[in-house]
């Protein structure tokens, strides 16, 4: 902030100077004190907040006795999984009164490296939407997979220092804190060093683990699923944020622990929020509704959404409305919808009525588009030859991304290759590997995906977006991966050689270039048809379900370019089952 702007915040907050912007006639949201101020102004200069009170300004609102909140901040959020750019995630978002987000980037820093991160600081500055990043701790996410970068503690040195990066981003690998490893070491002291803050990732973790793992300096956590879980991080000094995305639901369930004593450390976060989601139900909007029906005072709700997050991230500009901070603000109709009327961003009025008022505005993607080096891949490499009938399958359970590990009987042609018989729901799945030309090419069996006809590939495979496809032949699989190479990666469905329906995403191979609309869009003709064509389960869904199947972290078996893995061992396994 440069002198001639504090000098005029300070004139106007002492009523010498009149506003840019007023808004009158509010029920002001004070999360200080909890409270509601009644029938006071807002005065506005230069994009901060001036003070509270009786004011002249240049232009001047009528709230007409609507309330007016901070603008809301979602605490941690991939915008990768959402398929759109971070301009397109800004015109989703601030329509619901969203005002900032903390975003973790790891999915296109696995695809694309430094690249990956430097496009998303770019494309960040066209919309505006304030979006904070954390630098990926976990490049890759495994090492039980290949991605297309590796990001080591040198290489982090000279990106965290950038303003607009708040700290470290989720550390996946507990392991390696609670067990003290040198990288893991000089990774958590780059962000230590630079006084920033460590995101957590650790489910299940508890005891003198969990005391390690609080004791590295690392101070949120978005993975718990119980009240104990919780509670006990609490205890720890982590902040918890309470989740709910489109894919994991756990915002309900904890807040039947959240208490007056402990709200201040409870954060709100939707991790992944697919368009359809935000499109139906809204961001962090709905995620106050919740609160309020469970039974959460709304203020308390509120500042789990602003000051809160503010805190936590020490972001010390905003999260509040009060003299000296960002004019980051949201008026809504009442304290149980909290639906948006207008929202602001730096005293801009950014959104009205559900409308987001900027034209959209696109950072060049060349740098980050495509990203595919499959090798030397054919049709060959689908082939399962085997030297036993009894195997171990990845057997999805419906409603989630968990596996089990079970034991199956199959059908071997002469050559002792796998052959799919359709009365039974056992299919290939492989991962090919697409980053650096390794030819890697893994192949296992699927259960409980329902796939009857055709294949299905995609480029979206958590974390280190490789190739999946499955399907009932090798010609289908072969023909989808050829097909999903050439739209430059996102979804491809195949059936006898044919494609059916497809959904390019040319940024790295996992989002889209087009609106959030488009891709709902996309993404309901797809489920249709994977369903109504292919026969995909109506119990799974047909795209997040495959997109998790090589994530190596989550029970209870996986597949990933090297081979399928099981997660409780954390070792490789053959296809073929030992008796």
């Amino acid at each position: 902030m440069d002198k001639k702007i504090l000098k005029n915040i300070i004139d106007v907050a002492a009523n010498r100077k009149d506003a840019d912007l007023v808004i009158k006639n509010c029920k002001i949201v004070d999360v200080y004190n909890s409270s509601i101020i009644d029938g006071k102004a807002i005065a506005i200069v230069d994009g901060y907040i001036a003070g509270i009170g009786d004011y002249r300004g240049k232009r001047e609102v009528d709230a007409k006795g609507n309330y007016v909140s901070p603008g809301f901040i979602d605490g941690h959020i991939h915008i990768e999984s959402a398929y759109v750019t971070p301009e397109e995630i800004g015109r989703l978002l601030v329509p619901h009164g969203t005002t900032t987000i903390i975003a973790d980037p790891h999915e296109i820093v696995n695809v694309c490296g430094m690249d990956g991160l430097n496009y998303m600081l770019e494309a960040a500055k066209k919309t505006e939407l304030n979006i904070k990043y954390m630098l990926p701790s976990c490049v890759p996410a495994t090492p039980f997979e290949n991605s297309g970068a590796v990001i080591d503690s040198t290489a982090m040195i000279e990106p965290i220092k950038n303003d607009n990066i708040l700290g470290l981003g989720e550390f996946m690998d507990y392991p390696g804190v609670t067990q003290a490893k040198e990288e893991v070491l000089n990774k958590l002291l780059v962000a230590i060093n630079e006084g920033k803050i460590v995101d957590g990732h650790s489910p299940g973790l508890t005891g003198h683990k969990l005391n390690a793992y609080a004791a590295a300096r690392i101070r949120t956590d978005h993975e718990c699923s119980t009240i104990e879980e919780m509670q006990e991080r609490i205890r720890c000094g982590l902040y918890i944020l309470l989740r709910e995305g489109s894919a994991c639901h756990n915002l309900r369930s904890l807040l039947k622990g959240v208490s007056k004593e402990n709200s201040r450390w409870c954060l709100l976060c939707s991790d992944d929020r697919q368009p359809k989601t935000i499109l139906e139900l809204g961001h962090i909007d709905n995620h106050l509704q919740i609160c309020v029906e469970e039974g959460i005072d709304a203020i308390t709700a509120i500042q789990m959404a602003t000051i809160n997050a503010a805190q936590c991230y020490e972001l010390k500009d905003r999260g509040a409305i009060a003299p000296g901070l960002r004019a980051d603000i949201v008026m809504i109709e009442d304290l149980i919808n909290f639906r948006a009327n207008r929202v602001w961003i730096q005293g801009k009025e950014i959104a009205r009525e559900g409308c987001y008022l900027p034209k959209v505005e696109r950072f060049d993607i060349s740098n980050v588009a495509g990203r595919f080096k499959i090798g030397n891949f054919t049709i060959d490499k689908l082939k399962l030859q085997l030297n036993s009938n009894r195997v171990n399958v990845i057997n999805i359970l419906p409603g989630g991304v968990v596996t089990e590990k079970e034991t199956e009987t199959v059908t071997l042609d002469e050559a002792g290759c796998f052959v799919y018989q359709p009365e039974k729901d056992i299919v290939k799945i492989a991962v090919v590997e697409r980053h650096n030309n390794t030819g890697n090419v893994s192949v296992a069996l699927l259960k409980g995906y329902g796939i009857k006809a055709g294949a299905i590939a995609l480029s979206i495979a958590h974390d280190s977006h490789n190739i999946i496809v499955v399907g009932t032949n090798d010609e289908d699989m072969a023909f989808a991966v050829e097909q999903l190479v050439e739209q430059s990666g996102g979804i491809i469905l195949i059936q006898d050689k044919e494609i059916i329906c497809h959904m390019p995403m040319v940024v790295g191979g996992i989002m889209s270039d087009q609106t959030g609309e488009w891709v709902n869009e996309r993404l309901t003709q797809i489920h249709e048809i994977a369903r109504t064509r292919l026969g995909v389960s109506k119990e799974v869904e047909p795209v997040m379900t495959l997109c998790f199947m090589s994530l190596a972290v989550i029970p209870e078996i996986k597949i990933t370019d090297m081979g399928l893995f099981d997660v409780t061992k954390f070792n490789f396994i053959s296809v073929e089952a030992k008796e």
